[in-house]
């Protein structure tokens, strides 16, 4: 059965509310989208430019943002949430040795933040998943999501959901107050990126090479501000958790969000997971239309995709969208000197941990059990939820894996998300990594710049850790057995859903802790806790120009949430702003100097770590900027790498282009994000400058803004600069953040 908060969408609201509000044929982005705005345009959305006002259903956090967004919630003097929301404790277990003895350490180190979510959540009525529950996106998927609906999700990977034909999105924990306090939610109305599926996946192809090979050709920044709609004939051929995949590592171009059209599978997989009344009336809905983009609808852009001729695909190191067909990879690890050797193997993670994920592994492990072989890298198994765990447990899948070799952890993000503490490996050593995760960047799962990690399939993953080689290619390589006779690995095989159904494991894991909000339940927050902290509200803008701004840091490169605030051991500190500040930006690039997390201190003149130097501008009252790179704060969704930069006094960040959701966490919290005009104007700001502005006194949508640049030793000169801000997003400004506007409308 599903969670008492599951709600089966009202179509014929939903439809009524297209009618009245939306005209012409459209993609099915438009019509979820346009079935949820508060109130008619004025005149018909144009993509890439209006800004919609919308009516979220739900929101789900997991529990390392959830920690800062219910401390902004708690700011809302709400009594309860608007929507039906949950929580998810997911981030905060470290894979080490294994699911019930790290589960258990979890327990304890973190015992004090998950007490403040459960009692929170049962404070505000949300639904409270405990820690070993599973991942985020692999629960709502198989809870809440359901064709339709909008759903805002604090964390990227929140599209994973659009594999059920619905609109999820990742954003900020700012973002998901406003649908908590039942405020209206805006978004500027996305482009549409069509891909048109044709043929069928055939051999070692799989979903996640559909969008490894996306990501090769759109780039990390491809998507940005544009939802990516998937249709055509192929699409019927795909299984409900594998459109999820897809959807999920959308994130990864930078996509809004993505989805697919209701499909049979999609069907089955409710009926599956205990929600047939959702599936019969998604099939209701369904022949009206409703679900599916219409006939001659319009997309800004259309990319064929020919299953039948996909290849797999393995993607890095450093970046997701390093893309190689497998054909080309031996070549590819040859030529550019990479590791020989698969030092670790890790399946799981958000974006491939369902039944057919892990089934399809173990078919490949039976293969190599049969033949006598064991895994020669470290292997890693992560289900994504309790049920995945039960059940393929119940059929043998998990007793193949770890015959082989494979080290079952908890049901968790783990690895994927940086919390795996690895034994008797050298961190000063490079080395190679394949998982079938969603990121790879630099640093990100070990902590280590030294970790090369490739993206691929779990099969591609699961066959190439028995080589131990990253030369091997399981489509046309053989292995030798037991006997040293040669053998190949016949392409994996096995069903989306398990045949005898799936089990709901244990029930402390299984099922949410739900309850009705009770105002009765309180609060508290040891004043001396470096876990936990009350937030303060930001200052208002003081209706001044910013003059002379110190120029804190200018970024050279890839600068990712990731750079700007680290996760690993830092994931501890979420719910403490002034300790997670302490990690401001170790991981950016100095572009005069070309060292990481090494600037000088304008005031001493000596070279200093950037969070170090931020503070001591922050204790002398030094307001200070940023200036970026390329599709600045890509990556995680996390709103600390906005809301560190403001508690320490940044007042403006400049870049030649922003990544979507930073830079809407940035307004969120006060923070003006501007971009170059000219994107070569980067290049013109020297070391030392002073930074004003010009404009700002006057700020309006699509009003000039010009940025005063004063050298230390020649003449001052401008620039002009461009803004996205929306008249909502100004009141954010001027109010010192969108929470502040939120309280002052309470306290009215």
């Amino acid at each position: 059965m599903p969670p008492i908060t599951f709600r089966i969408p009202d179509y014929k609201s939903l439809i009524a509310n297209l009618a009245k509000f939306s005209q012409g044929n459209l993609t099915l982005a438009e019509k979820i989208l346009h079935s949820h705005l508060t109130s008619p345009l004025t005149s018909p959305p144009v993509r890439g430019s209006t800004y919609l006002k919308l009516s979220p259903d739900r929101v789900a956090m997991q529990d390392a943002s959830a920690q800062t967004a219910l401390l902004q919630f708690m700011l809302s003097k709400r009594p309860s949430t608007a929507v039906p929301a949950s929580v998810h404790c997911d981030h905060l277990i470290e894979g080490i040795t294994g699911a019930e003895s790290d589960l258990s350490k979890s327990l304890v180190t973190n015992k004090e933040v998950f007490e403040f979510l459960q009692n929170t959540c049962q404070k505000y009525g949300i639904d409270f998943w405990a820690p070993g529950s599973g991942i985020i996106h692999q629960i709502v998927l198989e809870n809440y999501a359901c064709p339709g609906i909008l759903l805002l999700g604090t964390d990227s990977h929140t599209p994973n959901a659009g594999g059920l034909g619905m609109i999820a999105i990742g954003v900020g924990g700012a973002d998901a107050v406003d649908a908590l306090a039942g405020i209206p939610w805006e978004l500027k109305a996305p482009k549409v990126l069509g891909v048109h599926l044709t043929g069928k996946l055939s051999g070692w192809a799989t979903p996640k090479d559909v969008i490894l090979k996306l990501a090769g050709q759109l780039t990390v920044q491809g998507g940005t501000n544009h939802i990516i709609e998937y249709f055509g004939s192929g699409v019927d051929s795909l299984s409900c958790t594998g459109m999820a995949t897809i959807c999920n590592m959308g994130a990864e171009v930078g996509a809004t969000t993505s989805l697919f059209p209701f499909t049979d599978a999609m069907s089955r997989y409710l009926r599956a997971t205990g929600r047939g009344d959702a599936a019969i009336a998604a099939e209701g809905a369904r022949t009206s239309g409703f679900l599916s983009a219409d006939k001659g609808a319009e997309y800004d852009k259309v990319i064929e995709i020919d299953l039948s001729a996909l290849e797999p695909h393995i993607n890095g190191p450093f970046s997701p969208d390093v893309a190689w067909p497998i054909s080309k990879f031996k070549n590819a690890v040859e030529e550019n000197g990479w590791p020989k050797s698969v030092k670790a193997a890790l399946i799981g993670s958000c974006t491939n941990s369902s039944y057919q994920d892990m089934s399809n592994a173990a078919s490949i492990a039976k293969q190599a059990k049969a033949r006598g072989i064991q895994s020669k890298s470290d292997f890693f198994v992560t289900p994504g939820s309790e049920r995945i765990r039960a059940t393929i447990e119940r059929d043998g899948i998990t007793e193949t894996l770890e015959s082989v070799g494979g080290v079952v952890l908890a049901n968790a993000c783990g690895p994927c998300i940086g919390q795996w503490k690895r034994i008797d490996h050298d961190p000063n050593e490079d080395n190679a990594i394949l998982t079938s995760f969603n990121r790879n960047f630099k640093g990100r799962n070990d902590g280590s710049v030294k970790t090369m990690n490739f993206l691929a399939s779990p099969e591609i993953v699961t066959a190439m850790a028995f080589s131990g080689s990253m030369s091997f290619n399981p489509v046309t390589d053989e292995l030798l057995d037991v006997n040293g006779q040669p053998f190949k690995f016949t392409p994996p095989q096995s069903d989306d859903l398990p045949s005898n159904g799936f089990l709901e494991g244990r029930p402390a894991f299984g099922i949410p802790i739900s309850s009705k909000p009770d105002g009765t339940v309180k609060i508290s927050i040891d004043k001396k806790s470096d876990r936990l902290q009350l937030l303060e509200s930001f200052e208002a803008w003081d209706g001044k120009e910013f003059e002379d701004l110190q120029l804190l840091v200018k970024v050279a490169g890839k600068c990712t949430t990731d750079h700007i605030s680290a996760a690993g051991p830092w994931l501890k500190y979420k719910g403490h702003l002034e300790n997670i500040s302490k990690n401001t930006l170790i991981g950016a690039t100095n572009a005069y100097n070309g060292k990481v997390n090494l600037i000088t201190n304008e005031l001493s003149g000596k070279e200093d770590t950037i969070p170090n130097v931020a503070f001591d501008y922050k204790a002398k009252n030094i307001p200070w900027a940023i200036i970026a790179d390329w599709n600045y704060g890509e990556g995680s969704a996390r709103e600390h790498a906005a809301m560190q930069p403001r508690y320490l006094g940044c007042k403006v960040v400049i870049t030649r282009s922003f990544a979507r959701i930073h830079e809407t966490n940035l307004k969120k919290q006060g923070i003006l994000p501007l971009v170059f005009k000219n994107p070569d104007d980067y290049d013109l700001i020297p070391q030392g400058s002073l930074l004003s502005t010009k404009g700002i006194t006057n700020l309006a949508p699509q009003s000039p803004v010009k940025l005063i640049v004063k050298p230390k030793d020649q003449d001052s000169f401008e620039i002009d600069l461009i803004h996205t801000m929306s008249e909502d997003q100004i009141d954010f400004f001027k109010a010192g953040s969108a929470l502040n506007l939120i309280a002052a409308a309470s306290s009215a």
